[in-house]
């Protein structure tokens, strides 16, 4: 008992070390070098704990950015210390979502192999943050759940989603690609599917973006870290300018986090280390799905040959790159509404995280365009902002307000927000 509670406390508590162990598993399973066995194993343990210190600088950052605008639009603050939070949520229940992820994988490949639903998802950063999300949701819904009982559930619900959500949006995905060859894996599958039927509705097929042609000025909308700096850069100063002109005690507090810098450049700055955050998160992402996807793959196609990849959502970019951008821009225009709608309505302050809108506007964007021409990709790009703001609002409110709110601002998607009440009521009924 004593060498049990050993492993399940050093291996299986410490979710870089359980990943490391699959990752190693995947890769002997391979017959892999020795060199590339060491090498694949030590960088996705070290890109998992990058992705963690990545999130504690955009946490950082949001809390000088949601009292900010609660300010702006006159509403109560909040501390933003009253959850778990990310870093403590990750140590307590990290483990439980890195082998959910795993055995959800299995699941998804044992379905591929024995249904007629051949398709493998390996979109390994999606995985992990969706598994994570709803971990998140489950434990806020029904208290501290057993590890066994979260992995059981987490694992069953992750392989069901990752076999099927490929497969339903499989139909438009032809229309995209002209092919059969590759699927959609990845979170922005709702507002994907919601693109391509609102595009056939309202959009005119003939019409193609990309009969259209765009300046070269635009070229760095498809760049995610420099948007993303850019669009918080300029919440941010509009938020300092109007904290500066109003004189309130809470806006002198605030200013007070300044010291001797200007608060407007102090909040640029908040901006850019924001903007900062994400890039580690994604560096993190980077370095250990560079080395679990490749380990994941080779237990795939040993088990179901012939079997779809279903892939992250860029695949389908280079089929439509004026839609790609026409949907960012349909994104974007939708966020700073919804901003300010939210605010005003329901005293929530919604943080349009640029990541999220741009890859999920640029897909929706592309399958607008698919049925529904330039209309149907700004249609998609909005859409996908609809989805989001009023998703991040339910998600961080009502979901998971006591466990991950803090995760769910920067790093929850469509599908999540969408399938985030679902998961809430199944672990209810059975915990």
């Amino acid at each position: 008992m004593e060498i049990i509670q050993w492993i399940a406390t050093n291996i299986f508590g410490v979710p870089a070390i359980l990943l490391g162990f699959i990752v190693l598993l995947g890769l002997l399973l391979q017959k892999k070098t020795t060199s590339q066995v060491i090498s694949g194993t030590f960088k996705a343990m070290i890109g998992f704990l990058i992705i963690n210190a990545g999130a504690g600088v955009i946490v950082g950052a949001l809390t000088v950015f949601e009292p900010m605008w609660k300010e702006v639009f006159g509403l109560e603050a909040s501390s933003f210390t009253d959850f778990l939070g990310q870093e403590a949520f990750g140590g307590k229940y990290g483990s439980a979502v890195t082998l959910a992820m795993f055995i959800g994988f299995i699941i998804n490949v044992l379905l591929a192999r024995f249904t007629k639903f051949k398709y493998i998802y390996l979109t390994g950063h999606m995985m992990f943050w969706t598994t994570m999300i709803f971990a998140g949701i489950i434990v806020d819904a029904v208290g501290d759940v057993s590890f066994g009982a979260l992995v059981i559930f987490l694992s069953i619900f992750m392989g069901l989603y990752w076999t099927f959500q490929p497969a339903i949006v499989q139909p438009f995905m032809r229309k995209v690609t002209g092919n059969d060859n590759i699927a959609l894996g990845h979170t922005s599958a709702i507002v994907a599917l919601l693109a391509a039927w609102l595009g056939k509705i309202f959009g005119n097929k003939e019409n193609d973006s990309e009969k259209i042609k765009l300046p070269k000025g635009l070229e760095f909308l498809r760049d995610s870290n420099v948007i993303t700096a850019l669009t918080m850069g300029i919440l941010f100063f509009i938020g300092a300018v109007i904290l500066m002109g109003k004189g309130t005690p809470g806006a002198e507090t605030l200013i007070a986090q300044a010291g001797d810098q200007n608060f407007v450049m102090y909040s640029i700055v908040q901006s850019f280390t924001f903007a900062g955050g994400i890039a580690v998160v994604l560096l993190g992402v980077k370095m250990f799905i560079g080395e679990i996807v490749p380990a994941f793959n080779g237990i795939a196609t040993k088990l179901v040959p012939g079997a779809k990849p279903a892939l992250d959502c860029p695949v389908v970019f280079p089929f439509a790159p004026n839609a790609v951008i026409l949907g960012f821009l349909g994104a974007f225009a939708g966020a700073l509404i919804w901003l300010v709608i939210l605010g005003n309505t329901v005293a929530y302050v919604f943080v349009p995280t640029m990541i999220v809108l741009f890859f999920h506007g640029a897909t929706a964007g592309v399958f607008g365009n698919s049925t529904g021409g330039v209309r149907g990709a700004l249609i998609g790009g909005f859409v996908t902002a609809t989805v989001v703001a009023w998703g991040q609002y339910i998600t961080v409110k009502f979901l998971i307000d006591s466990t991950i709110p803090d995760t769910a601002m920067w790093a929850a998607d469509s599908d999540m927000f969408v399938l985030g009440p679902i998961v809430k009521w199944i672990a209810q009924l059975l915990f």
